[in-house]
């Protein structure tokens, strides 16, 4: 058993580097390509792992969850056309992955209904992108499933599969890869509010989901919720139940877990113990992405953390949209435009255009109405109009 924590930790376990410059935490970032035995001990096997000497990696990989996640908690009904000219526009940004809808059921999260929409003109059309491309879809039960594999059926060229990955880009004649997202949660309360079942029952469902999209050979990502803390249950989350969760679904098949601070009451302590268990449990950081909420401001010193340790996938949100229908009060997702800004000040490679970010920040919150929470894309912006306003040549690039 985990001893009881206040909400910001144990005050020891603060990483010393955070207390320093950027510039010594630069220096001091591990790589990602740590060597660790994927054991699938139970979280609770504390046996060490010995993890071959670490070798600095500056590339990070920044996955877009705006079109779905930032999205799905807008009361007002946001057209098709809008959706899918968001995604257009992230996929010329150099972002390779974009979370673009949910095949669930428009009772629970009506925003998603035009998901079949919006995968179907995504095969027709595929967006030109500079990179390789991937669009995901949540997927959290066999129907759902089925719904997404309906499309793809008739649509059998359209797209590339584990099997058939070309890695090129649309500009060099590439097509998009799909990948099908299931979301599991780290309580039983917010299981139960999430999913309407407990995460036993909520497990073996996904299973057969993710078993179905292997045979289909696709990518399979799995989510874990509310691992940092939880509306329902408070700050002490077990990150023991976290590991055994994450290695159950790895087990069945997931390519990737993705750890949500869905509430945003993440600390530095508690990311950091958090991903040690992870890491004493067999657990590679090359499959694990973070999801920070930046509800209380602590969403870029947790990604610092977790860029520490060696993680070097994580999920951001244009315009810093998004928030739980299920997670009361809280925020939206860390803004994309500062973790690229973030990531870039530290010497990582994001491969991402943040002028064309803070772009698409600025058009989409304006298109639905909501505040612009992205403050690194604010001041992209307003540095533009200062310097044209001096006299400057600096036009904004097109979008």
């Amino acid at each position: 058993m985990v001893a009881k924590m206040s909400r910001f930790g144990s005050l020891q376990a603060i990483p010393r580097q955070l207390l320093r410059t950027s510039v010594h935490l630069r220096a001091g970032l591990q790589g990602a390509r740590t060597t660790i035995r994927r054991s699938y001990a139970t979280a609770n096997d504390q046996r060490p792992s010995q993890p071959t000497q670490p070798t600095f990696d500056n590339r990070v990989k920044i996955v877009e969850v705006g079109p779905r996640d930032g999205l799905q908690n807008e009361k007002k009904s946001i057209p098709l056309a809008t959706k899918i000219e968001l995604i257009e526009r992230l996929a010329k940004t150099g972002l390779q992955t974009i979370e673009a809808g949910a095949f669930i059921s428009p009772k629970w999260v009506p925003q998603m209904a035009n998901s079949d929409e919006i995968l179907e003109h995504l095969l027709k059309t595929p967006p030109h992108s500079p990179v390789p491309l991937t669009f995901s879809f949540l997927a959290p039960n066999t129907k759902g499933l089925e719904s997404a594999l309906s499309i793809l059926g008739k649509y059998p060229d359209a797209y590339e599969t584990e099997a058939t990955r070309s890695g090129k880009s649309a500009q060099e004649g590439g097509k998009p890869a799909l990948e099908i997202a299931v979301f599991a949660a780290a309580t039983e309360s917010f299981s139960q509010k999430n999913l309407n079942c407990s995460i036993d029952a909520s497990l073996r469902q996904f299973k057969e989901v993710i078993q179905q999209a292997k045979q289909a050979h696709l990518r399979v990502r799995a989510y874990i919720s509310v691992v940092l803390g939880c509306p329902f249950e408070g700050y002490d989350v077990d990150p023991h139940r976290v590991a055994t969760i994450a290695t159950d679904l790895l087990e069945m098949g997931a390519d990737e877990i993705s750890l949500g601070d869905t509430t945003g009451m993440g600390t530095a302590p508690r990311t950091k113990e958090l991903l040690n268990c992870l890491s004493l449990a067999g657990i590679r950081n090359e499959d694990l992405a973070m999801h920070f909420h930046d509800t209380y401001a602590q969403a870029l010193v947790n990604t610092a953390v977790a860029l520490e340790h060696g993680i070097r996938t994580f999920d951001s949100s244009v315009g810093g949209l998004g928030g739980c229908p299920y997670s009361p009060g809280a925020t939206g997702n860390v803004a994309t435009e500062n973790v690229v800004y973030f990531m870039e000040s530290l010497g990582m490679d994001t491969g991402v255009d943040l002028d064309r970010v803070a772009d698409i920040g600025d058009w989409i919150t304006r298109e639905i109405g909501k505040p612009n929470d992205s403050v690194v894309g604010k001041a992209v912006l307003g540095a533009r109009k200062r310097e044209k306003k001096e006299g400057g040549d600096a036009e904004a690039p097109q979008t």
